[in-house]
């Protein structure tokens, strides 16, 4: 399993005009072969960061998700608000245990 984790900063202001480009790409990405899990959230103190939470099956079905066409406008959508950092990670996981 792959799990991918981090965070995305925007310009002050700009979470809300991602919301609706967001909840799409949540919904379109939960709907990929091989996607598990798939969330954004807004962070309680940093108005303008939000976490990403991935499970994806393999690194094969990640990569396919980044040729998407939602990927591609949920590009587009992040830019046009204001982008300022993105810090994403893959890692490779089993199942976990319950803590």
């Amino acid at each position: 399993m792959i799990l991918v984790v981090g965070t995305v900063r925007l310009e002050e202001g700009a979470f809300d005009k991602l919301l609706p480009a967001a909840k799409t790409m949540m919904a379109e990405t939960r709907k990929e072969t091989g996607c598990i899990a798939y969330t954004y959230s807004r962070d309680l103190t940093e108005p303008d960061v939000f976490h990403v939470t991935e499970k994806w099956e393999n690194r094969a079905v990640l990569a396919a998700h980044f040729e998407t066409p939602h990927m591609k406008v949920w590009r587009a959508a992040l830019a046009d608000v204001g982008l300022l950092e993105r810090d994403l990670r893959a890692f490779e996981s089993d199942e976990g245990e319950v803590v």
